[in-house]
């Protein structure tokens, strides 16, 4: 049988670039996040380009559906859940499909048992590696690293997050901004919600403290995020100095690790810079010796810190502390972050404790000792 020389063999198709993304971020409901999807797809498809709806939730709201207009919209996926017929976005119809452009709507929300990823964050990033640009809408309490602090400022807890790397890994982010009384005119003027809805909204989602707070946040993120992105296009050669890399110190069963976490991503986000997330397995937490739930709790807390965007690293030493300083010093690590210990205040007053040794010998690093939440939340 003859062979093809390699001359006449087809050459392969060329690699799809990644995709392009662009976020929407607001602070509640109703600020616009969906319209504005809206009107950058009809805006594309004036111009000839091929972009579908993967996603749009419109809520009912008869204003933001008269938006669709002629824009295509792949049909989502449908799944029934205990009982309860719910819709989906089917990613693999959109990713069959392959127009140009998707648009995708509340980007957090956690996907029905059977989907190729539980999170739709995560289809997004699907569909940027078939080289498939997004715009793509969510909300500032979303964002994973924020969560204790919503909570705290504003009241709110939140159910579905995506880590803050997908905002640094986004080519636009957006501040979609409404004055807090302009939003809460659009509620009692029954464009958000039924009107017999109006009055509970106003008792516990959309009270105005909270909105002013959440507010201030998607604001703030929305400077950083510019900055971080002014500070990278100066590039290297910029005549700032680059800043220090941030270290969390992690313990095998630390009282709240989320939180400590959380707060060294928000840290390394507003520094521009990486962080490391850095165990040390002493001799008494051998493989053979550590407990089964302090090992489980470990791994568990090295993936949320990997999905947080650290650098998760494990040294085995028999002194913490050492092996933590010269790990700092030899990474160009600035800052130090320790949650409280719960050790016993006698050896806290003997300078045994990790934290406290930490802040008495770590003295060309600055220590940061997180004040963690006291009532068990993370």
């Amino acid at each position: 049988m003859d062979r093809a020389h390699p001359e006449s063999r087809p050459a392969p198709a060329p690699a799809r670039p990644r995709g392009r993304l662009t976020l929407y971020l607001g602070y509640a409901a109703g600020v616009g996040k969906t319209c504005r999807l809206l009107d950058d797809g009809q805006a594309l498809r004036a111009r000839g380009v091929d972009v579908v709806g993967a996603w749009i939730d419109t809520h009912g709201r008869p204003g933001t559906e008269a938006r669709i207009g002629a824009l295509e919209r792949i049909p989502g996926r449908r799944v029934e859940l205990r009982g309860v017929a719910l819709e989906e976005m089917d990613l693999e119809a959109v990713l069959a499909r392959r127009p140009a452009v998707a648009l995708v709507d509340d980007v957090a929300h956690t996907n029905a048992p059977g989907a190729r990823n539980g999170k739709r964050w995560q289809d997004v990033r699907d569909l940027l590696a078939a080289g498939i640009d997004v715009i793509g809408a969510l909300d500032v309490q979303d964002l994973e690293s924020l969560e204790a602090l919503v909570l705290r400022s504003a009241g709110v807890r939140v159910r579905e997050t995506v880590p803050d790397r997908l905002l640094d890994e986004a080519d636009q982010l957006v501040c979609l901004d409404l004055g807090v009384t302009d939003l809460l005119d659009r509620l009692r003027e029954g464009k958000l919600l039924p009107t017999e809805r109006v009055p509970e909204a106003l008792a516990q989602a959309y009270r105005r403290p909270s909105l002013a707070a959440l507010r201030e946040l998607a604001l703030r993120q929305a400077a950083e995020s510019l900055d971080r992105a002014a500070k990278t296009a100066a590039g290297p050669g910029s005549a700032s100095p680059a800043p220090g890399r941030i270290m969390v110190c992690l313990s095998s069963s630390p009282p709240r690790a989320l939180t400590l976490l959380r707060r060294g991503s928000r840290m390394a986000g507003r520094l521009n810079t990486d962080w490391f997330v850095v165990y040390v397995r002493t001799p008494g937490e051998a493989p053979d010796r550590i407990a089964p739930d302090a090992e489980r709790r470990l791994s568990e807390n090295a993936e949320r810190a990997r999905e947080l965007g650290a650098e998760v690293v494990w040294l085995t030493a028999a002194d913490p502390v050492d092996a933590l300083l010269d790990f700092a010093r030899s990474h160009r690590v600035s800052d130090v972050l320790v949650g409280r210990t719960g050790q016993p205040w006698w050896r806290r007053l003997l300078g045994r404790s990790v934290m406290q040794r930490m802040v008495n010998e770590a003295l060309d690093l600055d220590v940061h000792v997180a004040a963690l939440p006291e009532d068990g939340r993370p």
